[in-house]
């Protein structure tokens, strides 16, 4: 074999499989309603999963949010007054791990809670005020998780000075176990939709084995290998993945965007900033590789089953 013989083997070798994938895709238009319709039971399939994994991954922003930015209350003894609450306040300020305190007067706390209780009439019949006075206080970004927050919870509940101290996490923590749970959930139902995205295509594969039959005997008739025979099937299962991963993709994005109006206004409505985002490049690749992967894997698995039933009489 001469020396230019092999330099352009390689560049035969990619020729024939451009045409062999450009022939198998050409199949797929010239039976394009029935085409799509596989490729659309592949994107609906596909696109449950990864909805629901991109509806996880925006509760994890706004949960993780929520956990960062949680206070601690420290509601003060009611023997203790404005003056020495704001001496405490001012003490606090210049702890290592306390990053802002906001001082409560009692007053502005019973204004507050008049204004949001509807119990007005019922505060004027009181001689006193019984509300005490209350220190907001939050953590540095170093101790805000709920763990560290604990530890200077403790802390501050051995103050002469403090009478409760409250952090509320117990519903985060409580939100991200969930999160777990329909983490695990999501992964399990990709599994099993994976799977019938392989006998999706499995299927379609032998059907197209059986309705080329003819055409498998005379060739391999004529010397083809079974390699040869093989290459186009495998490419039209790579084909159907990757359009069904195409359709998959704009499904989730259609939805994210419908949906993307209703979560700002609600999100407005709790003066949040928070975006409903979409699939980044990085996941859209990873769909798409994933999709054509899985029909790959399924034409080459019906291919191998079937293809060998096939010979010439």
């Amino acid at each position: 074999m001469s020396l230019s013989t092999l330099l352009r083997a390689p560049q035969i070798w990619l020729q024939r499989h451009a045409q062999v994938a450009l022939s198998s895709l050409g199949r797929l238009f010239n039976n394009s309603l029935a085409s799509f319709m596989t490729c659309a039971v592949i994107g609906i399939a596909l696109a449950l999963p990864i909805g629901l994994h991109v509806i996880l991954n925006n509760l994890q922003t706004i949960s993780g949010g929520w956990d960062s930015g949680a206070s601690i209350s420290l509601f003060l003894e009611q023997s203790v007054s404005d003056e020495q609450a704001a001496a405490l306040a001012q003490k606090l300020r210049l702890h290592q791990r306390i990053e802002s305190v906001e001082l409560v007067r009692k007053d502005a706390a019973l204004a507050e809670f008049r204004r949001l209780s509807g119990f007005a009439e019922a505060l004027e019949a009181l001689d006193n005020n019984p509300l005490p006075a209350l220190l907001v206080i939050q953590p540095k970004s170093d101790y805000s998780t709920a763990e560290t927050a604990q530890l200077l919870v403790r802390e501050l509940g051995l103050l002469p000075e403090a009478d409760i101290v409250q952090l509320d996490l117990q519903w985060v923590r409580r939100l991200q176990a969930i999160t777990v749970i329909a983490q695990r959930a999501v992964l399990v139902l990709a599994t099993l939709l994976g799977l019938a995205v392989l006998l999706i295509i499995g299927n379609t594969i032998r059907l197209e084995i059986q309705n080329r039959q003819a055409e498998i005997e005379i060739t391999k008739l004529i010397g083809a290998t079974n390699a040869f025979i093989r290459r186009p099937f495998l490419y039209t299962g790579f084909w159907y993945g990757l359009f069904g991963g195409i359709i998959a993709w704009l499904l989730v994005a259609i939805s994210v965007t419908l949906l993307r109006g209703p979560v700002s206004n609600l999100a407005n409505l709790y003066e949040s900033a928070f975006d409903l985002s979409s699939l980044d490049w990085m996941n859209i690749l990873a769909l798409l590789a994933g999709s054509a992967i899985l029909g790959l894997i399924g034409s080459w698995l019906a291919v191998g089953k079937h293809l060998s039933a096939v010979e010439p009489s």
